[in-house]
């Protein structure tokens, strides 16, 4: 039988988000994945100024929640678009896109993605330094 389960934040240390998926300082923190049969999991991240995630695509989708500051997030082969705090994004599945911090200000967003066959993302190639200042 299952029952109601609470993640303690303090037992839960914060992630410095990694060279290989992203650029810049990044803190990932509140990263969960629920137990099976469920798909979904998420976390709270946070992106200093210029900071940003590699190009991916996640096969269900993804769904941002900004929470703080501002940020860009573009799709391949389309321009970028300006994400605030209060903003919903929306990235349907296998869209390749990134998504990250303004030049000058932080941003945190809320991210929530499903799994299929265990993966919720495919990370690709770093975004250049001139696609993100485009």
């Amino acid at each position: 039988m299952s029952t109601i389960s609470v993640t303690k934040a303090p037992l839960q240390p914060s992630i410095v988000g990694n060279n290989e998926q992203f650029t810049g300082a990044v803190r990932i923190d509140s990263h969960f994945q629920a137990p099976n049969p469920a798909r979904i999991g998420g976390a709270l991240v946070t992106f200093e100024p210029n900071a940003r995630t590699n190009w991916h695509t996640h096969p269900l989708g993804q769904t941002l929640f900004i929470t703080q500051g501002s940020g860009w997030v573009q799709e391949w082969g389309k321009e970028k678009q300006l994400i605030q705090q209060g903003d919903i994004v929306w990235i349907p599945e296998n869209i390749k896109h990134w998504h990250g911090a303004s030049k000058d200000r932080a941003m945190i967003h809320f991210a929530i993605a499903e799994s299929l066959n265990n993966s919720a993302v495919n990370w690709l190639e770093p975004v250049s330094n001139e696609q993100y200042s485009k």
